[in-house]
């Protein structure tokens, strides 16, 4: 399996390459870093019908960094939730593809973009399942600088009072946020401990290893009774090395020759 997320991933960082280069866009180290922890969500670990979006009985995932969300778009479309053909419109005048993540997209629960909704969000719909004895799961999706804002922590200490075990939180955790480093902005470490003080259950793995990060969500819930927590350490705009660990690209579109350049080195064609 860790062979078809793998290719995912691939596939999707060069797509959303070419979507934000196209629409002269942004935030494309955010949608690297977390590319990885998309294509194994969606190669066996959520319980989604990409030919039935809708399906009553599926998983829920929330992307609260909605800004990244052109990696995204592209894993969905892999998956057959809507043609590829459409991830040519990202960021057009008149397209659903809109450059922060849109409900109105197949695959898309919430829409998002202003930061610290989606887990407020999902903790309703986890305690809405668990109250109406559904088995469905709610996975949230967490940039590391969106733990700035306070209303996720007030949902971080409402859903271990609510026992909500089947709520999972993935924090992307790149250490770049908008402004600078996370360490010089607002320091979130020990980010564990803190998960762990809220009465949570957490656990820290290498967001760019496929197989860590499989087996760790195929867990879930890791005890009984609290909600996941799942701390991804990952590299903002990972695969391209002159993107990488660089605060410039969570800002700037490449240009021509940059592109080509960044796809050689995810192993799509320029």
């Amino acid at each position: 399996m860790s062979g078809a997320s793998q290719q995912l991933a691939a596939a999707a960082r060069a797509e959303a390459l070419r979507m934000v280069a196209r629409a002269r866009a942004s935030h494309l180290g955010g949608a690297l870093s977390m590319a990885d922890l998309l294509a194994v969500l969606y190669t066996g670990v959520l319980r989604v019908r990409p030919a039935e979006p809708d399906w009553p009985e599926r998983d829920r995932f929330l992307l609260s960094k909605g800004h990244a969300c052109s990696s995204l778009y592209a894993t969905l479309a892999l998956q057959g939730f809507f043609p590829t053909t459409e991830l040519l419109t990202y960021g057009q005048d008149g397209s659903r593809l809109m450059a922060h993540v849109c409900h109105r997209v197949p695959g898309v629960e919430f829409s998002t973009g202003s930061l610290g909704h989606a887990l407020p969000f999902g903790v309703g719909l986890a305690l809405g399942a668990q109250r109406q004895g559904r088995a469905h799961r709610v996975f949230v999706l967490l940039s590391d600088g969106e733990l700035d804002e306070g209303s996720n922590w007030e949902a971080i200490l409402f859903a271990p009072q609510h026992a909500l075990a089947n709520l999972v939180v993935l924090v992307d955790y790149n250490r770049i946020q908008s402004l600078g480093a996370v360490s010089e902005v607002l320091e979130l470490a020990p980010l564990a401990d803190k998960f762990r003080a809220f009465r949570w259950a957490v656990r820290e793995v290498d967001g760019h290893n496929h197989d860590a990060v499989r087996t760790a969500l195929d867990g879930v819930p890791w005890e009984p009774g609290r909600p996941s927590c799942l701390i991804a350490h990952t590299v903002k705009g990972r695969g391209v090395d002159f993107m990488q660990n660089s605060l410039a690209w969570h800002y700037r579109s490449p240009n021509e020759t940059e592109l080509a350049a960044a796809l050689r080195q995810v192993g799509g064609a320029p």
